[in-house]
């Protein structure tokens, strides 16, 4: 086990799983995003990205980092730093932005093959307000990406598991110990090569989605599926969220109940797999 790693992780979990939500804890938010601008831009040049098609402005923080092949498409990993009402949100999603920092920190001193856009979104929780108004701009640019990343409760095990189908525990397992990878049709092709290299580090389990999930529940429940809509490749990565996790969206969301060891196996299979994508 890495100490050091854990060690990191749990500070940074402590510092943004706390109530931070826009109309709930304002002041919450407003010092979880000054955190992350203040460490992401330790890492390069940060982009604020202002958007307010809510009627609630809300900013997405974008580093982008270059790759050892500057000239290809980017690849785009996000995790939302928005949390829930009336929930610290430690799964949802102070992991995912606990994973991103570890992302960014490693890719800035060793960069990828090709360059990586990581962004903090604002305004999940409120319908991927911050996703999707990223997600029409890039789109209305032309702007070309290798595959969209959602980061999305990424630090929860149970020994029970359930489904958006039945008949699904027959092909994926009774238990909730394995990371899924979530995809629409266009990035099936990138999932078996996805799939096998954080296989090497934390059990992983596919879903490719047809119709943009649309008709099966809880898959578009994060900042890809706007990036589907706008027509990209997007993948959400997540520990199955409410189909696993009893504390979904509730005060009980607490750092105590995730699964440190899990979460930092699934870092290194991010690591991985994204690094040579």
């Amino acid at each position: 086990m890495n100490v050091a790693l854990q060690a990191l992780l749990l500070a940074d979990l402590q510092q943004f799983a706390v109530p931070r939500h826009a109309r709930w804890d304002p002041l919450g938010l407003m010092a979880v995003r000054q955190a992350l601008r203040e460490r992401l831009a330790a890492l390069g040049d940060l982009e604020e990205h202002r958007f307010c098609p809510s009627g609630e402005e809300g900013v997405n923080l974008i580093l982008r980092l270059p790759g050892r092949e500057a000239h290809l498409p980017p690849l785009l990993v996000g995790a939302h730093y928005d949390g829930p009402l009336h929930s610290p949100g430690a799964d949802d999603n102070a992991s995912g932005v606990a994973a991103l920092l570890e992302l960014a920190r490693r890719w800035a001193a060793d960069p990828p093959r090709r360059p990586v856009w990581l962004v903090a979104f604002d305004q999940e929780e409120w319908g991927m307000v911050g996703s999707a108004a990223l997600a029409q701009e890039l789109r209305q640019a032309q702007q070309p990406l290798k595959l969209m990343v959602s980061l999305e409760m990424l630090a929860f095990t149970s020994e029970q598991q359930s489904y958006p189908v039945p008949g699904m525990e027959r092909v994926y397992g009774y238990r909730g110990d394995f990371i899924a990878l979530v995809a629409n049709d266009g990035a099936g092709l990138l999932l078996p090569g996805l799939a096998r290299a954080m296989g090497r580090h934390v059990p992983t389990k596919v879903l490719p989605v047809p119709s943009g999930g649309h008709g099966i529940e809880g898959v578009r429940l994060s900042d890809h599926s706007p990036f589907w809509d706008a027509g990209y490749d997007a993948m959400m990565v997540t520990d199955t969220s409410f189909m696993r996790n009893p504390n979904y969206h509730k005060p009980s969301d607490t750092i105590d109940t995730l699964d440190l060891p899990f979460l930092m196996a699934v870092i290194d299979g991010l690591d991985e797999a994204i690094s040579g994508c």
